[in-house]
């Protein structure tokens, strides 16, 4: 029976970058849900929200970034997600 060889990474494969952490970033230290442009970046272009892997959160600011759209998309501040 032939063993396969391990993969290796190409030598041009870079790992990818660490993501950044926009609250940090613009010094923001409490989510608020009136606070509509930013909690714009944590949204997808269907609605959805952005997942910790992608945003660059802490588990903490990520659960007040989804508290604050709930609390938006409640008062008609954001959409709900596009079903398109």
């Amino acid at each position: 029976m032939s063993r396969k060889p391990p993969r290796r990474r190409s030598e041009s494969t870079k790992p990818a970058a660490a993501k950044r952490n926009l609250l940090n970033d613009r010094g923001v230290t409490e989510v608020d849900y009136k606070d509509v442009a930013t909690l714009r970046l944590f949204l997808s272009d269907r609605g959805k929200i952005r997942s910790r892997r992608v945003t660059g959160l802490t588990p903490q600011q990520q659960r007040q970034v989804a508290t604050a759209i709930r609390n938006a998309r409640e008062m008609a501040l954001l959409p709900f997600v596009s079903s398109r």
